[in-house]
């Protein structure tokens, strides 16, 4: 037996793809040419991501404009002044909101995940966002004829299709972006968010069986966006018993950017279900310095401490750069990490005796 390792999602874009995104969005570039430059990204990236040894790969979002929006790129019903995500260095992102009904998915995730196939034989982890993410696009002044109640249950509909279809696509994983349930308890340190998009999740991966939530799994971080993050000085203990309640098979946890990780280790072990495997943090994509091997294992080795090492695994903290315009972090940095996370979860199952 070995500790399975995973990355999380996205992974910088090539420079010429930056700037190309740029000139697209002046358009002073061809939508044929933005794609033919987001397939060789994906190309490049899951080659080097094979060249590492890495027994799951990611197409690293190329073709993403981000994490949270690519359900919604190129719907006419959107007014850009939604809600808005501010982060500890001040910057702030912001959602659009629905003007009107009824809500459908514009892209589905599964065509990313086909694209990426033709380049690959090797298992592959596709990234959807969550329903609850999606749920912060109703505006708080309702829409005429298209109820808060009826726009929940088209986005249940749509972001069980978005699953299934990565299933059927033969996704390895399907991992549901969660990085708001965190948020959530900042907003809300009462807890109805929080309570509220636990419900709607559910509601959602309550329809898979136990064979299909055996492949799904669900991302929790305090966002990391341009080396910041939104909800990094919210307490786990408010979210991590919550977040177990969630029917899936897998749980992403940010780890190794924590102040106190064996406090955090301890939460999960006293609250992870029988049967799920935890994938812990063991590199910190905002953290400029490059881990070593040598310290993901220990990292690796603290996990195995508190947690049974047959529902252990490990991960990034996060996405790399989860936005298109997130240049903070540089390809050759990320992938360095992601190299120490293979290597240095390999040297802590050796440790193991595994």
């Amino acid at each position: 037996m070995s500790i399975p390792t995973e990355p999380v999602g996205s992974i910088p874009r090539p420079r010429a793809l930056q700037e190309a995104l740029g000139e697209h969005a002046q358009g002073r570039l061809s939508e044929g040419k933005l794609t033919e430059l987001q397939q060789r990204a994906t190309v490049d990236t899951l080659a080097r991501l094979e060249a590492l040894g890495c027994p799951v790969l990611v197409d690293g979002e190329q073709s993403k404009p981000s994490f949270a929006t690519y359900p919604v790129a190129g719907l006419a019903t959107l007014d850009p002044h939604g809600v808005t995500l501010p982060f500890a260095d001040g910057h702030v992102r912001q959602l659009p909101h629905l003007t009107e009904g009824p809500f459908r998915y514009q892209v589905r995730a599964d065509s990313y995940l086909r694209d990426a196939r033709r380049h690959t034989g090797r298992p592959l982890k596709q990234a959807v966002i969550a329903p609850s993410a999606l749920s912060l696009l109703y505006p708080a002044d309702a829409i005429d004829g298209y109820s808060r109640e009826a726009f929940l249950s088209d986005l249940a509909d749509e972001a069980e299709a978005d699953i299934r279809g990565c299933l059927e696509a033969g996704a390895h994983v399907v991992q549901l972006d969660f990085t708001e349930g965190r948020l959530a308890l900042k907003l809300d340190p009462g807890g109805a968010l929080l309570d509220g998009f636990i419900a709607l999740n559910n509601e959602v991966l309550g329809r898979f069986d136990e064979a299909d939530r055996a492949r799904i799994g669900v991302h929790t971080c305090p966002g990391g966006d341009l080396d910041s993050t939104h909800s990094l000085d919210v307490d786990y203990a408010g979210l991590l018993p919550k977040l177990f309640q969630l029917k899936a098979g897998n749980f992403y946890v940010q780890l190794a950017s924590e102040p106190d990780p064996e406090r955090v280790l301890g939460i999960i072990a006293e609250h992870l279900p029988p049967g799920v495997r935890v994938f812990v943090g063991v590199t910190d994509p905002i953290d400029p310095r490059v881990e070593t091997p040598e310290e993901v294992r220990d990292r690796v080795l603290l996990a195995a401490r508190h947690l049974p090492v047959e529902q252990l695994g490990t991960c990034d903290d996060c996405g790399f750069s989860p936005f298109a315009d997130d240049t903070s972090t540089s390809r050759d940095v990320a992938f360095a990490k992601i190299d120490a996370r293979v290597r240095g979860t390999a040297l802590a199952a050796e440790a193991l005796g595994l």
